[in-house]
């Protein structure tokens, strides 16, 4: 097989997405508890503001429907069978997140960068047509969050390896190579 048509699969680590989905289910729990029998402060205390019944309900009622929507998107990638990320001479799919699921072309990427938001890496992909990938979404939540992550990061596509059977240092290092690569 010729080196440039070989395809690399990254699988879904299920044991990661298992730990994210029993992480969620403990932020329900905790959302229930607040909305259910929020904890009781003395009220002389200055940050009694924040233990105010009506205050806690809320961001019980905000969690519980946050990350109860994770768990549900989360519970169905333990049984998803498709490769996490597909990479092959014209581009890669990510399967492994919600937000993209299309062909990403390596003639469309500018560059390839890693940023940190609270202590997790994402890669992200600066691209040269980012509105065509964003007009291609029809799922609005997913093309929201596309869209936010153009405007805070100037990518609308980015990766973690939070639910692959890699790390991001490997998997930043294997598509720059295969950027390069299939580039030429």
């Amino acid at each position: 097989m010729n080196k440039l048509d070989e395809q690399i699969e990254i699988p879904l680590s299920k044991i990661k997405i298992t730990m994210l989905f029993f992480g969620s289910l403990v932020f329900v729990v905790i959302g229930l508890w607040f909305m259910i029998s929020p904890p009781e402060v003395n009220p002389s205390n200055r940050r009694a503001v924040f233990f105010n019944p009506v205050f806690l309900f809320f961001t019980g009622l905000i969690s519980v429907l946050f990350f109860g929507f994770c768990a549900v998107f989360i519970f169905r990638k333990l049984f998803d069978t498709k490769p996490g990320l597909i990479i092959n001479q014209k581009g890669f799919i990510d399967n492994s997140s919600g937000l993209n699921a299309e062909l990403v072309l390596w003639s469309d990427i500018k560059e390839i960068k890693i940023i940190t938001i609270n202590n997790q890496k994402l890669i992200m992909f600066i691209l040269n047509n980012p509105q065509d990938y964003l007009n291609k979404v029809t799922n609005k939540l997913k093309k929201k969050g596309m869209e936010i992550n153009y405007k805070w990061y100037g990518a609308p596509i980015s990766i973690s390896a939070n639910s692959l059977q890699t790390n991001y240092k490997d998997l930043y290092r294997i598509l720059l190579e295969k950027m390069q690569q299939y580039k030429k």
